[in-house]
């Protein structure tokens, strides 16, 4: 109990100093100064200042993201609908993370760059096993034709996380809207579903 105290208070040290400060100003020194504890101790739980970056990342973000993955695994429902639960977890992530952006001080575009680079790989990273697995057994089901279940689960995040976080291509509401429908249009042909037949994914 008393290690995951130190960790979570390590987390929020570098939380507290992202309000004031960007990310490339800060050293680890600072973070355990914030954090009340000695600058050995971070090391004890943090190879580096990048590695609580991450965690605090994952630590920021994973709510939605565990809920996609706690109703993704349950077999008894369509693969496309725990699909839509997944697409949905990218829609809450990312909108949680701009909301919590707002209120912090990333004022230079290369600080809100390296901040969102690493976000967008952690959601990709965190949903692609989950999103193969569910293509795999679609595949096994019959409902899915597809070859290469990771190579699809990728394609898939990527453009949803990019178009979502709508950052590094800015882009209006339709025309976010227009490169979902498009993604979900490829998915039916690539998987041989009837047009229009996917076009819940994107409500759920």
């Amino acid at each position: 109990m008393a290690k995951q105290l130190k960790y979570e208070k390590i987390l929020d040290a570098l939380e507290h100093l992202l309000v004031s400060k960007n990310i490339q100003s800060i050293s680890v020194s600072e973070i355990a100064q914030t954090a009340g504890i000695g600058k050995g101790s971070i090391y004890y739980y943090f190879p580096s200042k990048d590695a609580i970056l991450e965690a605090l990342i994952e630590r920021n973000y994973e709510k939605p993201l565990n809920t996609a993955r706690n109703l993704a695994s349950q077999s008894d429902i369509s693969p496309f609908t725990r699909m839509a639960m997944l697409f949905q977890a990218c829609r809450t992530s990312s909108a949680e993370f701009l909301r919590s952006e707002n209120t912090s001080s990333l004022s230079s575009a290369q600080e809100k760059s390296f901040i969102h680079s690493r976000y967008l790989n952690h959601l990709i990273c965190a949903l692609k096993p989950e999103l193969s697995e569910i293509i795999r057994q679609g595949i096994a089901a019959g409902q899915i034709h597809f070859d290469n279940p990771d190579a699809l689960s990728e394609i898939v995040l990527i453009v949803l996380s990019v178009k979502l976080d709508n950052t590094l291509v800015p882009s209006t509401k339709d025309e976010i809207e227009n490169t979902i429908m498009g993604l979900v249009s490829l998915l039916e042909k690539g998987t041989e579903n009837p047009s229009g037949s996917l076009n819940f994914l994107t409500t759920l």
